[in-house]
């Protein structure tokens, strides 16, 4: 347990460079994410290890739909957060620390992971950079054990770690919360240019898949969506999109994202993107067809997954490259 990523500065404070806040931290405080302190001038850990859920998921509730479809995977969280969303759905665990957690340590995780029969781990529910010596640790011995690891993110994380994380992570869903600077500023605090980067220093080297939460009057524009993805498009037209309703939850109040709202952005994401999908929309088909024939590939609705028309790695029905990966 080695804290890493920081820089010592004057009168004994600490200088977190794990992400684009870059902390001062004066002894005896905490950075913005609340689990990364000061302890006598140097960074001190102190919630290293400290799981707040342990669970064996769908690998589609990450939302990941182009990995290892119908699968479950080994799901931890933690405590804390780089940002403080209004509307966050992990409140409880992300905006303070004091829920209770129990101590895992990398090899008894990768063990547990073993033992449970997943193909991997999945760090999630809460912000896992935040805790990024521990996601290190236990990625690599997971990896040497052959099992999987997968990222579920805000992105927001500077690029001398995110290199040595992307090195690890076989898959990734990242949270692009808004097109627009000033609703990261103000309601989240946070810069969307970091989350930008991050994403074109993901793609290519991590089975990469993007989700936005559409919260109605905040980032339901058309204009909006069709930016994110128009950018998206621009590292990759196959970058699998989510765009997921939005329900009342934390400090907000704003009435739930109507399912047209969701159907409407879709349509005009697929200008730009082969594979689109809406979350939180109940027992709605989510399936993926081909992006050369518009052949059914897999057939989603849920969590009930079933792959149709791909062998070989191939779309059966024209030969087309398939994007699904993990069969």
């Amino acid at each position: 347990m080695n804290p890493r990523f920081f820089e010592a500065a004057d009168n004994e404070k600490v200088q977190c460079r794990l992400c684009p806040h870059n902390c001062l931290i004066a002894p005896g405080r905490f950075g913005v994410c609340r689990v990364r302190s000061n302890r006598g001038g140097t960074l001190e850990l102190p919630f290293y290890g400290q799981l707040s859920a342990v669970a064996v998921d769908p690998i589609e509730k990450k939302p990941l739909y182009h990995f290892h479809p119908g699968s479950s995977i080994l799901s931890i969280g933690f405590v804390g957060c780089s940002f403080h969303c209004p509307f966050c759905q992990n409140h409880h665990i992300a905006h303070g620390t004091s829920y209770p957690t129990d101590y895992v340590g990398p090899q008894q995780l990768v063990e547990l992971c073993e033992q449970r029969g997943s193909f991997g781990i999945a760090y999630t529910y809460s912000e896992p950079i935040v805790h990024l010596e521990y996601v290190l640790d236990t990625a690599s011995l997971a990896r040497e054990r052959g099992l999987k690891n997968v990222l579920v993110s805000n992105g927001y994380i500077n690029p001398e770690p995110a290199e040595e994380l992307l090195e690890l992570m076989d898959a990734a869903n990242i949270d692009f919360k808004s097109w627009s600077d000033d609703f990261y500023r103000q309601e989240i605090g946070g810069r969307v240019e970091e989350v930008k980067r991050f994403l074109r220093q993901a793609c290519g080297r991590t089975s990469l898949e993007v989700t936005t939460l559409v919260i109605p009057t905040k980032n339901d524009s058309r204009e909006e969506i069709e930016a994110i993805a128009r950018f998206l498009a621009s590292l990759s037209p196959d970058i699998p999109y989510h765009l997921s309703a939005y329900y009342p939850q934390y400090k907000y109040t704003i009435p739930p994202t109507p399912p047209s709202t969701l159907h409407r952005l879709a349509e005009a994401a697929r200008k730009h993107l082969h594979y689109v999908y809406l979350g939180n929309v109940g027992v709605e088909e989510t399936s993926t067809s081909c992006a050369n024939c518009g052949s059914l590939l897999v057939r989603r609705r849920g969590y009930s997954v079933s792959v149709k028309g791909i062998e070989d790695g191939r779309c059966r029905e024209c030969g087309a490259p398939s994007p699904i990966t993990g069969l």
